[in-house]
Protein backbone atom coordinates (compact mmCIF):
# COMPACT_ATOMS: atom_id res chain seq x y z
CA UNK A 1 0.00 0.00 0.00
CA UNK A 2 1.14 3.35 -0.89
CA UNK A 3 1.97 6.10 1.88
CA UNK A 4 -0.26 8.54 1.09
CA UNK A 5 -3.17 5.69 1.00
CA UNK A 6 -2.03 4.93 4.52
CA UNK A 7 -2.04 8.60 5.41
CA UNK A 8 -5.36 9.32 4.16
CA UNK A 9 -6.58 6.06 5.62
CA UNK A 10 -10.50 6.63 7.93
CA UNK A 11 -8.82 5.84 11.65
CA UNK A 12 -11.74 2.91 12.08
CA UNK A 13 -10.29 1.56 8.59
CA UNK A 14 -7.01 1.59 10.08
CA UNK A 15 -7.82 0.12 13.21
CA UNK A 16 -9.59 -3.05 11.21
CA UNK A 17 -6.70 -2.59 8.94
CA UNK A 18 -4.13 -3.44 11.57
CA UNK A 19 -5.91 -5.77 13.83
CA UNK A 20 -6.72 -8.07 10.90
CA UNK A 21 -2.25 -8.06 9.99
CA UNK A 22 -3.12 -5.92 6.31
CA UNK A 23 -1.09 -2.98 8.15
CA UNK A 24 1.53 -2.76 10.33
CA UNK A 25 1.87 -0.37 13.11
CA UNK A 26 5.15 0.31 12.40
CA UNK A 27 4.39 0.73 8.84
CA UNK A 28 1.32 3.41 9.41
CA UNK A 29 3.70 5.28 11.61
CA UNK A 30 6.55 5.32 9.53
CA UNK A 31 4.37 6.36 6.33
CA UNK A 32 2.90 9.47 8.96
CA UNK A 33 6.28 10.70 10.40
CA UNK A 34 7.48 10.60 7.51
CA UNK A 35 4.86 12.97 5.34
CA UNK A 36 4.88 15.15 8.71
CA UNK A 37 8.91 15.08 8.05
CA UNK A 38 7.81 16.60 4.28
CA UNK A 39 5.12 18.81 5.04
CA UNK A 40 5.16 20.30 8.84
CA UNK A 41 8.03 22.52 8.17
CA UNK A 42 5.28 24.36 5.39
CA UNK A 43 2.55 24.27 7.51
CA UNK A 44 3.51 24.19 11.15
CA UNK A 45 0.50 22.14 12.66
CA UNK A 46 2.96 20.06 14.86
CA UNK A 47 4.79 22.43 17.24
CA UNK A 48 6.09 18.91 18.86
CA UNK A 49 7.14 15.71 16.81
CA UNK A 50 7.66 12.45 18.73
CA UNK A 51 9.76 10.38 15.85
CA UNK A 52 11.48 7.98 18.38
CA UNK A 53 8.33 7.59 20.69
CA UNK A 54 6.07 6.84 18.31
CA UNK A 55 8.30 4.60 16.09
CA UNK A 56 9.20 2.52 19.59
CA UNK A 57 5.43 2.22 20.44
CA UNK A 58 4.54 1.46 16.82
CA UNK A 59 7.29 -1.68 17.35
CA UNK A 60 5.45 -2.67 20.91
CA UNK A 61 2.10 -2.57 19.41
CA UNK A 62 3.28 -5.00 16.78
CA UNK A 63 4.51 -7.18 19.25
CA UNK A 64 1.27 -7.26 21.02
CA UNK A 65 -0.45 -7.71 17.62
CA UNK A 66 1.89 -10.79 16.58
CA UNK A 67 1.27 -12.14 20.18
CA UNK A 68 -2.38 -12.48 19.78
CA UNK A 69 -2.80 -10.41 22.62
CA UNK A 70 -5.76 -8.46 23.60
CA UNK A 71 -6.58 -5.12 21.34
CA UNK A 72 -7.83 -1.76 22.40
CA UNK A 73 -10.37 -0.22 19.71
CA UNK A 74 -7.04 2.40 18.47
CA UNK A 75 -4.74 -0.14 18.68
CA UNK A 76 -1.51 1.28 16.46
CA UNK A 77 -3.72 3.94 15.07
CA UNK A 78 -1.74 7.34 15.53
CA UNK A 79 -3.24 10.43 16.53
CA UNK A 80 -2.02 13.88 17.96
CA UNK A 81 -2.44 15.37 21.10
CA UNK A 82 -3.21 20.11 21.37
CA UNK A 83 -0.39 21.68 23.06
CA UNK A 84 -2.94 22.87 25.84
CA UNK A 85 -3.79 18.75 27.16
CA UNK A 86 -1.26 17.60 29.85
CA UNK A 87 0.89 14.75 28.43
CA UNK A 88 3.37 13.01 31.13
CA UNK A 89 7.15 13.78 30.00
CA UNK A 90 6.17 16.01 27.08
CA UNK A 91 6.45 19.28 26.89
CA UNK A 92 3.05 21.35 27.24
CA UNK A 93 3.26 24.83 26.29
CA UNK A 94 -0.66 26.01 25.98
CA UNK A 95 1.41 28.18 23.50
CA UNK A 96 3.02 30.49 25.97
CA UNK A 97 5.96 31.92 27.13
CA UNK A 98 5.66 31.25 30.76
CA UNK A 99 5.41 27.20 30.05
CA UNK A 100 8.26 26.88 27.58
CA UNK A 101 9.31 24.43 29.29
CA UNK A 102 6.65 22.96 31.10
CA UNK A 103 6.57 19.26 30.97
CA UNK A 104 3.77 17.58 32.97
CA UNK A 105 4.15 15.01 35.36
CA UNK A 106 0.94 13.22 34.49
CA UNK A 107 -1.55 12.67 32.03
CA UNK A 108 -4.91 14.52 31.42
CA UNK A 109 -7.99 11.68 31.23
CA UNK A 110 -8.08 12.12 27.54
CA UNK A 111 -4.75 10.87 26.92
CA UNK A 112 -4.54 8.05 29.67
CA UNK A 113 -7.79 6.59 27.65
CA UNK A 114 -6.28 7.60 24.31
CA UNK A 115 -3.25 5.22 25.13
CA UNK A 116 -5.35 2.43 27.06
CA UNK A 117 -7.19 1.92 23.56
CA UNK A 118 -3.73 1.48 21.63
CA UNK A 119 -3.50 4.49 20.47
CA UNK A 120 0.29 6.28 19.38
CA UNK A 121 1.04 10.02 20.01
CA UNK A 122 2.54 11.42 17.20
CA UNK A 123 2.91 14.75 19.21
CA UNK A 124 1.68 17.94 20.21
CA UNK A 125 -0.21 20.50 17.96
CA UNK A 126 0.05 23.70 17.79
CA UNK A 127 -2.52 26.64 19.52
CA UNK A 128 -2.66 29.83 20.79
CA UNK A 129 -1.46 30.56 23.85
CA UNK A 130 -4.19 29.91 26.16
CA UNK A 131 -6.45 28.78 23.00
CA UNK A 132 -7.64 32.87 23.58
CA UNK A 133 -7.23 34.24 19.88
CA UNK A 134 -8.88 33.90 16.59
CA UNK A 135 -6.11 32.23 14.99
CA UNK A 136 -3.47 29.40 15.72
CA UNK A 137 -0.58 31.47 16.10
CA UNK A 138 1.94 32.20 18.70
CA UNK A 139 4.91 33.62 20.45
CA UNK A 140 7.08 30.01 20.52
CA UNK A 141 5.87 28.74 17.36
CA UNK A 142 4.57 31.08 14.97
CA UNK A 143 1.14 30.60 12.76
CA UNK A 144 -0.18 27.24 11.29
CA UNK A 145 -1.19 27.69 7.83
CA UNK A 146 -4.35 26.18 5.79
CA UNK A 147 -2.97 23.11 4.36
CA UNK A 148 -5.40 24.30 0.76
CA UNK A 149 -3.60 27.59 1.12
CA UNK A 150 -0.77 28.32 2.70
CA UNK A 151 -1.49 32.10 2.39
CA UNK A 152 -4.57 31.37 4.71
CA UNK A 153 -4.86 30.56 8.71
CA UNK A 154 -6.32 27.19 9.71
CA UNK A 155 -8.99 28.53 12.36
CA UNK A 156 -8.46 28.53 16.31
CA UNK A 157 -7.66 27.35 18.14
CA UNK A 158 -7.28 23.66 17.36
CA UNK A 159 -6.32 24.75 14.43
CA UNK A 160 -2.82 22.43 14.44
CA UNK A 161 -5.13 19.62 15.12
CA UNK A 162 -7.49 20.02 12.17
CA UNK A 163 -4.10 21.15 9.49
CA UNK A 164 -2.70 17.61 10.72
CA UNK A 165 -5.94 15.94 9.78
CA UNK A 166 -6.70 17.68 6.56
CA UNK A 167 -2.82 17.42 5.11
CA UNK A 168 -2.77 13.44 6.27
CA UNK A 169 -0.53 14.07 8.97
CA UNK A 170 -2.32 11.64 11.14
CA UNK A 171 -5.99 10.05 10.93
CA UNK A 172 -7.15 11.51 14.43
CA UNK A 173 -6.29 14.47 16.24
CA UNK A 174 -7.72 15.69 20.23
CA UNK A 175 -8.81 19.29 20.23
CA UNK A 176 -10.96 21.43 22.66
CA UNK A 177 -13.84 24.02 22.26
CA UNK A 178 -15.09 26.46 24.60
CA UNK A 179 -15.95 28.96 21.75
CA UNK A 180 -15.86 27.21 18.35
CA UNK A 181 -11.97 25.91 18.70
CA UNK A 182 -12.69 22.72 16.88
CA UNK A 183 -15.44 23.60 14.83
CA UNK A 184 -13.81 26.24 13.30
CA UNK A 185 -10.68 24.97 12.58
CA UNK A 186 -12.43 21.86 11.27
CA UNK A 187 -14.51 23.97 9.12
CA UNK A 188 -12.00 26.32 7.55
CA UNK A 189 -10.01 23.33 6.94
CA UNK A 190 -12.24 20.97 5.52
CA UNK A 191 -12.35 17.80 8.36
CA UNK A 192 -14.49 16.39 10.56
CA UNK A 193 -14.38 17.83 14.06
CA UNK A 194 -16.86 16.91 16.64
CA UNK A 195 -17.46 18.62 19.91
CA UNK A 196 -19.09 15.95 22.29
CA UNK A 197 -21.67 17.06 24.86
CA UNK A 198 -20.58 18.17 27.91
CA UNK A 199 -19.41 15.85 30.38
CA UNK A 200 -19.09 13.24 27.94
CA UNK A 201 -15.34 13.37 27.75
CA UNK A 202 -14.19 13.96 31.51
CA UNK A 203 -11.93 17.07 32.60
CA UNK A 204 -9.78 16.41 35.27
CA UNK A 205 -6.40 18.03 36.10
CA UNK A 206 -4.29 18.92 32.53
CA UNK A 207 -7.43 19.71 30.24
CA UNK A 208 -8.01 22.59 28.62
CA UNK A 209 -8.33 25.79 30.96
CA UNK A 210 -12.27 26.99 29.88
CA UNK A 211 -14.12 24.97 32.87
CA UNK A 212 -17.51 24.44 32.05
CA UNK A 213 -17.57 25.65 28.13
CA UNK A 214 -14.28 23.40 26.90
Amino acid sequence: MQDTEICYMPALEMAQAIKTKKLSPVEVINAVLNRIERLNLKINAYCTVLDEYAREKARESEVKLMNGDKLGPLHGVPISIKDLTYTKGIRTTSGSKLYENFIPDRDAIIVERLKAAGAILLGKTNTPEFGFMGVTDNLLFGPTRNPWNLERHAGFSSGGAAAAVAAGMGPLSQGSDGGGSIRIPSRFCGVFGIKPSFGRVPRGAGSSDWRTLS
